[in-house]
């Protein structure tokens, strides 16, 4: 059967079909470098109003949606690889685990991530973000939020999320680490796992991180921690599974995932199924 293709998205791609700047470019600018003649809607104050709107509406559509994992990688892993058959089975096995699937929208692991969620038929979302070149939305997105900033997204991809899963990937990938450790060391996020798919893949980066950053001083022992490796769906999802469950029985934090039950797990009778809980937010 043909793969899917992806969906066009033309809202994200004004910039690249106009051929001007992104709304992040245009933001980074240095005012020295700024039209002088330009109209209120393309000054900074007005982008302030433009980045509350993004965080209205990311909160809006994700402030209900439970538990979820999200899960990055590279947009460039085609379908037949063996790391987009690993991500898609890391999604299924955490929808069915009662984990909703959060992705950058795009193709590569971000589809294969969405892909999963389908399978699992648990909430599959995507924040796709405005780039330079034409960018669409992934066929397996059932939710799908446009945004122009990067840290606008970058902030529903934490916020909304109870762990990390970080499949082999470029400057983005590594982005998305490396904020995730930072807001860990930092004490920004508790109880946030962080598991890397891929111990070869990882391995020279951990390496650079113990002998040089490490040896150094530039970190803490406790810091080469913050991360767990390895090869296995089964074990990524372990180990979130497993924080989220202690979490919940230190804190009083209610379990609001909704787990798939097996013919044996079925209540025997409608009074002895729980009330659906209500939705809240992850962090």
């Amino acid at each position: 059967m043909a793969e899917k293709q992806p969906q066009d998205n033309p809202t994200l791609n004004v910039a690249q079909r106009t051929r001007t700047a992104t709304e992040d470019e245009r933001l980074l600018q240095s005012p020295a470098e700024a039209p002088q003649a330009q109209d209120f809607t393309r000054s900074d104050p007005w982008r302030v109003f433009r980045i509350m709107g993004e965080f209205v509406e990311g909160f809006d559509n994700l402030a209900r949606i439970g538990p979820a994992v999200t899960i990055f990688g590279s947009a460039r892993t085609p379908a037949d690889h063996p790391e987009y058959a690993a991500a898609r089975e890391t999604a299924r096995l955490l929808g069915e685990a009662g984990f909703g699937i959060i992705t950058g929208g795009g193709p590569g692991i971000m589809e294969a991530a969405n892909r999963g969620a389908r399978d699992a038929d648990v909430l599959s979302i995507g924040c796709n973000i405005e780039l330079p070149f034409e960018q669409g939305i992934n066929p397996y997105v059932d939710v799908a939020i446009n945004f122009r900033y990067f840290f606008v997204r970058k902030t529903m991809f934490v916020k909304y999320a109870e762990a990390f899963i970080i499949f082999p990937g470029g400057f983005g990938t590594l982005d998305e680490l490396f904020e995730a450790m930072t807001l860990i060391q930092t004490g920004k996020v508790r109880d946030f796992p962080v598991v890397l798919v891929g111990t070869a893949y990882w391995k020279g980066l951990l390496d650079w991180i113990r002998d040089t950053l490490l040896a150094e001083g530039k970190i803490s022992p406790e810091d080469v921690d913050l991360v767990t490796v390895t090869d296995s769906p089964e074990e990524a999802v372990r180990a979130i599974v497993e924080c989220y469950e202690h979490n919940c029985s230190t804190t009083g934090r209610v379990d609001h995932r909704k787990k798939k039950q097996t013919v044996e797990e079925t209540p025997a009778s409608p009074a002895n199924t729980p009330a659906e809980p209500e939705k809240g937010d992850a962090q």
